[in-house]
């Protein structure tokens, strides 16, 4: 028996092993046991699973994965457990430095080293949420504008504000920015 590791002092049991997910605590729904969310859970699995299979690509990008989360968690001031939600922005931000480098490396004629970047990139994709296709980030710009009455560039701010927490993590922020400056601008 083990405890819920959030909010209430249930106790969960008997895990397989210290820490393992069994489906969360059914008081508090907080989807983890003894500290560990469900998704770095799964990417624990799934290197294990890179590991017995050999597959380099997938198992240094997971090991990349989980090293930045741990170094994510024990920055600051104290140690803390990541949430499900913190731990996507760190695999996001991970996915766009792949990015950024695969584009370095293709402009430096490094196209081997691109790949492997690109490679990577599509590894965390996977853990990723589905991104926004244009149609619908313009379809959620032009309800952000309407709700906030915003015209012209000086309200770009105000419109921002409310729109990033609706595309977190499914947009990148300069695409999201990009679009609405062209809306405003009446492009």
């Amino acid at each position: 028996m083990v405890p819920c590791g959030r909010r209430c002092a249930i106790r969960i049991g008997p895990p397989a092993r210290r820490g393992a997910v069994i489906g969360g605590c059914p008081q508090c729904a907080s989807g983890t046991i003894g500290g560990v969310n469900e998704l770095k859970e799964r990417l624990r699995a799934d290197l294990t699973d890179a590991m017995r299979s050999r597959d380099q690509v997938r198992l240094r990008t997971l090991r990349m994965a989980l090293t930045s989360i741990t170094n994510e968690e024990v920055s600051g001031s104290s140690v803390h457990e990541l949430s499900d939600e913190d731990i996507m922005k760190v695999l996001t931000r991970e996915a766009k430095k792949r990015r950024e480098a695969a584009e370095a490396y293709a402009a430096a004629g490094r196209a081997d080293q691109a790949a492997a970047e690109q490679a990577e990139g599509e590894v965390l994709a996977g853990y990723l949420p589905a991104q926004l296709s244009d149609g619908d980030l313009s379809g959620l710009v032009i309800a952000a504008i309407a709700e906030t009455g915003a015209a012209g560039m000086s309200g770009m701010g105000t419109v921002m504000k409310l729109l990033t927490p609706r595309v977190a993590g499914r947009a990148d922020g300069g695409r999201v920015a990009a679009e609405v400056r062209r809306q405003l601008s009446g492009g």
